[in-house]
């Protein structure tokens, strides 16, 4: 048991239409001037009346600790055979763990790795025809950008050596001590998704020729997806500061999550080749030309990395929160006030995965320099939602 913490190729143009959601991120988040803890609610983005809405309070339950003793675990990968895949961010390597006995096992470092500030071994992501070409995708800061590359992973082979040479599908994402982004995601539509950052120069989050501060969406070998909202361009959505979120709902509809800077954080309804404002706008807007949040957060509260989406609602990992939010919703609005579970229980959180059905798992991020470590730290949680 854990001791509570002090106080403690595919589809074409017409996938596009199916995809509407949000977006946010940064790696700890800043300091907010507001120390409200109270999330604000945001105009509905659309609200069909025939959609189920989930219950406006839900329930968390820690089930187990499926892990302990993880180095900057980042990005988090479910294998159809069983078992995760965890990136750990500083180290460079990628491990397999045992969700039945927590065993773990060490598939390889990613040569090219370059850890520094929020950069290294960032986001995981399996291929969509995993279960025939083996390939493992991963997100990085290299020596001099961020990337997307693939590997084979080959269970047969010897612990440490079971990743092929990586093969760089997407190169050319800034990089900086801050907002390297990082989170990637296969869509319904069997596309890659890619969060990035604005690595700290505020200007290329709205300068649509540049990849910071994007939801980037390529095919599985790195070109710019057809059916994109700009032509031969991979961009998707922009006016981003850090997105390390990204999720869809039951209906296809993509969510993000976003770090603001000193005073909103956001969860987002991603449109395609919509503005969503950053650096002019951080939160809701009255200008109409940014798309305004489907929630948001003061960054005290929130600080937001990970989500995931099941029962009904969209689950949101909270760094400097350190809590898990429950944001229940009709459509793409908010169908009641957000809800905080966890809250200094475990410390900092990073990432949230479907476990399928009501259930989650989620990482901390207690080793990540921000944090505040205590033994067994950094784990994997095995939570049960409604």
């Amino acid at each position: 048991m854990i001791v509570q913490r002090r106080a403690v190729s595919a589809v074409l143009a017409a996938s596009a239409l199916l995809l509407t959601a949000g977006c946010s991120s940064s790696a700890g988040g800043s300091s907010g001037a507001s120390a409200s803890a109270s999330p604000s609610r945001t105009a509905a983005q659309s609200s069909p009346a025939a959609e189920e809405t989930p219950p406006a309070k839900g329930t968390v339950k820690v089930v187990r600790t499926v892990a302990e003793g993880l180095n900057t675990p980042w990005g988090l990968a479910p294998l159809p055979e069983g078992g995760l895949l965890v990136a750990s961010r500083d180290e460079g390597t990628i491990t397999r763990v045992d969700t039945d006995t927590g065993k773990k096992t060490e598939l390889g470092e990613v040569p090219g790795v370059s850890a520094a500030g929020e950069g290294g071994l960032l986001g995981l992501a399996l291929s969509p025809d995993y279960a025939s070409d083996r390939m493992v995708y991963a997100y990085f800061t290299s020596a001099s950008d961020n990337r997307v590359v693939r590997m084979i992973y080959d269970p047969a082979r010897p612990a440490g050596d079971q990743l092929g040479a990586p093969d760089t599908v997407f190169k050319g994402i800034p990089k900086g001590m801050i907002h390297n982004g990082g989170r990637i995601a296969f869509g319904p539509d069997r596309l890659l998704y890619v969060g990035t950052g604005e690595s700290g120069d505020r200007g290329l989050a709205q300068d649509k020729k540049s990849l910071g501060g994007k939801i980037l969406r390529l095919t599985p070998e790195g070109e710019p997806a057809p059916g994109n909202p700009f032509p031969d361009s991979p961009v998707y959505s922009y006016g981003h500061r850090n997105v390390q979120g990204l999720a869809w709902d039951s209906k296809q509809r993509l969510f993000a999550a976003e770090f603001g800077q000193d005073t909103w954080d956001e969860l987002n309804a991603i449109v395609p080749g919509a503005d969503y404002g950053w650096p002019t706008a951080e939160g809701k807007s009255e200008d109409t030309k940014f798309r305004n949040p489907t929630a948001q957060w003061h960054t005290d509260d929130a600080s937001p990395s990970g989500i995931a989406y099941a029962e009904g609602s969209v689950w949101m990992a909270g760094l400097k929160g350190q809590r898990l939010w429950r944001v229940p919703l009709k459509g793409t609005a908010v169908s009641a006030d957000p809800q905080a579970f966890l809250q200094g229980e475990y410390g900092r959180l990073r990432t949230v995965v479907s476990a399928g059905g009501d259930k989650l798992w989620v990482t901390t991020s207690n080793t990540d320099g921000r944090g505040d470590p205590e033994q067994g730290d950094d784990r994997i949680l095995e939570l049960q939602v409604s």
